[in-house]
């Protein structure tokens, strides 16, 4: 028998993404495996069931049979706890679960003896960037990010001269220079905006400069251990914020992208600073589903701040349904190429990729840092 591959239907009222697309499906299938579809999985992405089945994927209405003898089922955001109790016993999950926000399915997970790779725990190691759902999603997140700013608008991205004047370029400032944040900075850079970038990561000018951008320095290096910043002293506080707060005044534009993994997003804009903007400014709060990085900022909602239209939105990847998918699916192609060997899956828990990703195996919570945060928690809350 082959191995059977299940592709779940997203029931997530703002999520439009599907784990596998038709095109990538047909390179799963040469590992030896058989795919299936939740009827319909595809659709809010553009992917209909006609062209899963033209890629040699068969289609499955009750969920139940769907899931009942697959040996991997692929998802974008985590399953609910009655779609696990409907897995096999042993299987293997592949999806986003963000465990530390969700501890009662973690708990289900083991319960039912799950295998689940977390494909927010991908390694962020070089032989993993082409799994790296992640930084796939964000880039296209932070692409999607300025024409969602421009949207709420009053005015135009790039200079241009009529028959009664010119008009000025915009001004767009973009807080946090990851994959998303370039991204944005390129993105409004080629629209003909003014950009500024800034990071408390020093090392990140250079990246700033290649996308067209001009680079915030306050003065601070507050560069810490494995990637991330270390807590800034008072003084520097108060040194970062005068100096950022001149430039977020006279931004048109501000993208914030700021995110610590499984903690609440970090403050970078304040409400006196939010009042000390321009009229009809518009600020895009990426860091929103996790609190938000501007204070005020609701997510899922747009609203009015002082002069400010503040923007939360909560899934912008899924706003980019089709691409984001592609994406997604390489990345778990690229995945499941590493544990699929003709038609057998074989992964090997010792390897750095396999055994980072992996939060449960065998009715257990395999991540040492995840296992702990769980233990701590409440029993009611796991119940």
């Amino acid at each position: 028998m082959t191995l059977k591959i299940a592709i779940l239907k997203e029931t997530a009222p703002d999520e439009k993404r599907v784990a596998m697309i038709p095109s990538v499906a047909q390179r799963i299938a040469k590992l030896g495996a058989t795919l299936v579809l939740e009827q319909g999985g595809g659709a809010a992405a553009t992917y209909t069931d006609a062209a899963y089945i033209q890629a040699g994927v068969t289609t499955e209405v009750d969920q139940q049979k769907l899931l009942g003898d697959a040996d991997i089922v692929l998802g974008v955001q985590p399953p609910s706890r009655d779609t696990i109790k409907k897995m096999k016993l042993g299987s293997l999950l592949v999806s986003f679960i963000y465990a530390k926000t969700q501890p009662d399915l973690v708990k289900a997970l083991c319960e039912s003896k799950i295998t689940t790779f977390a494909m927010e725990l991908i390694p962020r190691i070089s032989r993993a960037q082409a799994m790296d759902a992640l930084s796939s999603q964000a880039a296209l997140a932070g692409y999607y990010a300025p024409l969602l700013g421009c949207v709420h608008m009053q005015k135009i991205l790039p200079m241009m001269t009529t028959a009664v004047g010119s008009l000025r370029a915009a001004r767009v400032l973009v807080m946090g220079l990851g994959v998303a944040g370039l991204q944005a900075l390129a993105t409004a850079h080629r629209l003909g905006a003014v950009c500024e970038g800034y990071d408390v990561r020093p090392e990140t000018k250079e990246e700033a400069e290649s996308v067209g951008a001009r680079f915030v320095d306050t003065g601070v290096d507050a560069r810490g251990t494995g990637g991330y910043a270390r807590e800034l002293t008072t003084e520097e506080k108060t040194k970062v914020r005068a100096v950022l707060s001149q430039h977020i005044a006279q931004a048109d534009l501000i993208i914030t992208t700021a995110a610590v993994p499984g903690k609440h997003a970090p403050r970078l804009i304040d409400a006196d600073q939010l009042a000390a903007m321009k009229e009809g400014s518009v600020v895009v709060d990426m860091g929103a589903p996790n609190g938000g990085n501007c204070e005020g900022t609701k997510a899922g909602e747009i609203i009015k701040v002082g002069p400010v239209i503040l923007v939360g939105p909560t899934n912008l990847p899924s706003c980019l349904a089709a691409q984001a998918s592609e994406l997604y699916a390489k990345n778990i192609y690229n995945l499941l190429e590493q544990v699929v060997h003709n038609g057998v899956l074989k992964p090997d828990f010792t390897d750095d990729v396999i055994k980072g990703t992996t939060l449960t195996h065998d009715g257990a919570i395999t991540n040492d840092i995840i296992k702990q945060f769980i233990e701590n928690v409440p029993a009611e809350k796991v119940s």
